[in-house]
């Protein structure tokens, strides 16, 4: 085939009719995506399109998922360095075709080298005005909330980026079924005070107010990643908060020892199986710190807390922050939300839910924002 001379080139700077999901900082060229679900959304006319990245990584190569007028059309590893990629070819030039890329995979604390950034696109049709959202929806969480496990079969136990995807994500689907914009911060093994292995600099209400803190590397704090989050230039008609899972977990795992400086860190039960006061008391302050700092930046949302996709082990310590944070603040816009378990055919790759898990999620979430 004759490549096609008619294609012209719509850097990020330049470039007006298009939605980008996801937090970003003040760099828009290229544009960074920093976390799951982060990406673009656009109308475009034309035979052709191709797509202009940049990538590097050390451990976890980023995914891409492509849709086109709502099908997923293609996903594919992305491979370090600057590259174009081919979106669509021999389509139909007069059409307008809405067309969606994600970022499939996490942003990654433990990859210091991995970025994922656009420069633009070049096509030989032209950029249509996109319509905007009704709603706009944050959802804060863990591996689930990342996606992970919800592609791959059951029996996958890797823990590597293949088995990600933003597109079987109860948060991708709930924003869609109610027209929402949406911005994902998850990160899998974090939680509310610890890890699941118990290491307490892995807390994610400790980097929610930076634009994506959690990410290292010189490349993501050039575009931003380190910087104050603008929560006034989106504000979200509803929060959802998946947090809790790696806290119950660590609270049955080893203590988590500093290389520094020698001390150890634990969430403890009792011999007899229930919750250390005072670790379960941490746990809940911890939750209800979170919420006010969630209600400062988001004075308008609904706020829903989630869990249990994995299991509800620390159900009442959610639900006692809650109603401690609800008589404290009268903040009465905020609600616990019991989710479905995983089981059978709802567990995906990697003992995670699943795509089924994942779509009963939704229904739930969808029904509780509809009300």
């Amino acid at each position: 085939m004759k490549e096609n001379q008619n294609l012209k080139t719509f850097t990020m700077d330049r470039l007006e009719n298009i939605h980008i999901y996801g937090r970003t900082g003040s760099q828009k060229m290229p544009l960074p995506l920093f976390w799951t679900g982060s990406g673009v959304e656009f109308l475009v006319t034309g035979t052709e399109l191709w797509m202009e990245v940049e990538t590097d990584y050390d451990m976890y190569e980023p995914w891409i998922s492509i849709e086109i007028n709502g099908a997923w059309i293609g996903r594919q590893m992305i491979t370090a360095g600057k590259k174009e990629i081919c979106i669509f070819r021999n389509m139909d030039g007069a059409a307008a075709k809405k067309v969606r890329i994600f970022r499939d995979v996490q942003a990654m604390s433990d990859d210091g080298t991995l970025f994922l950034q656009i420069y633009g696109f070049k096509t030989d049709g032209e950029f249509q005005e996109v319509p905007q959202k009704s709603r706009k929806i944050e959802i804060i969480g863990d591996s689930i909330t990342s996606g992970e496990g919800t592609i791959g079969a059951k029996e996958e136990l890797d823990w590597i980026s293949m088995w990600f995807t933003a597109l079987h994500d109860y948060a991708v689907m709930t924003a869609d079924r109610l027209d929402a914009d949406f911005r994902i911060v998850s990160q899998s093994g974090w939680g509310i005070v610890t890890s699941w292995d118990n290491d307490p600099h892995c807390s994610l209400p400790d980097f929610y107010e930076k634009v994506c803190g959690l990410c290292k590397g010189r490349r993501n704090e050039e575009a931003g990643a380190k910087e104050d989050y603008d929560f006034s230039k989106w504000q979200p008609d509803a929060v959802i908060i998946n947090l809790g899972t790696n806290d119950a977990g660590a609270f049955d795992n080893e203590g988590w020892t500093d290389p520094e400086t020698g001390e150890t860190f634990k969430q403890h039960k009792n011999a007899d199986g229930t919750y250390n006061k005072e670790d379960e008391r941490r746990l809940v302050e911890k939750a209800k710190s979170f919420l006010r700092t969630v209600r400062r930046n988001n004075p308008h949302a609904r706020i829903l807390w989630a869990y249990g996709m994995l299991g509800t082990p620390i159900l009442s310590m959610l639900e006692t922050a809650v109603t401690e944070y609800t008589k404290e603040s009268k903040d009465q816009n905020v609600k616990v939300v019991v989710l479905p378990e995983a089981q059978g055919e709802g567990i995906g790759a990697r003992s995670h839910p699943g795509v089924v898990n994942h779509r009963q999620a939704a229904d739930i979430l969808v029904k509780e924002l509809e009300k």
